[in-house]
């Protein structure tokens, strides 16, 4: 009897009774797509690359019943040195996931810092695909930690709460 399981309602799970976590990607797509080439043809006649800024910004939302769109937002600018701009891309890319028997300590960290990893090297493409389209060599976004990130973040979150300086800039 101490090997018993025991179900929400207090009593003996069945046999096959599905409690396992389970995380899954059901779909993965571009919400919305925007390239700027604002000085072309003559951006292609200056020499050296130009400066890339990339900005990242990551969202969650429950959509239904054991499901969360998890949206993953790249901002790029590139300018020469002279301050003129070579392109801009904006890329929002979600992916729809499906989460069951997750407890509720561990989603956040899923949603925010798992779920981002798994989208990224898709949206990696698409912003490199596009870059190259519009005339430029492919832009190859350097992979990032977001575990880390969301780590890093929930750190200064609770400094923040706690009255602590959140460190120095």
């Amino acid at each position: 009897m101490a090997d018993e399981q025991f179900g929400a309602a207090g009593g003996p799970l069945t046999n096959g009774e599905d409690t396992a976590p389970v995380a899954g990607v059901i779909s993965q797509y571009v919400k919305d797509l925007s390239f700027e080439n604002p000085n072309a043809p003559a951006i292609y006649q200056l020499p050296g690359a130009p400066k890339i800024d990339v900005g990242f910004n990551i969202g969650a939302a429950k959509v239904g019943d054991d499901l969360h769109e998890v949206v993953l937002k790249i901002d790029v600018r590139a300018e020469t040195e002279d301050g003129q701009v070579a392109f801009v891309v904006d890329l929002t890319f979600a992916g729809l996931f499906g989460l069951r028997n997750i407890p509720d300590e561990h989603l956040q960290p899923f949603l925010l810092g798992e779920a981002p990893r798994i989208l990224f090297p898709f949206a990696r493409r698409v912003v490199a695909d596009t870059v190259r389209d519009g005339g430029f060599p492919p832009l190859l976004l350097d992979p990032i930690d977001f575990g880390q990130l969301y780590l890093q973040q929930l750190a200064q979150q609770t400094q923040l709460a706690e009255g602590e300086p959140a460190g120095q800039a």
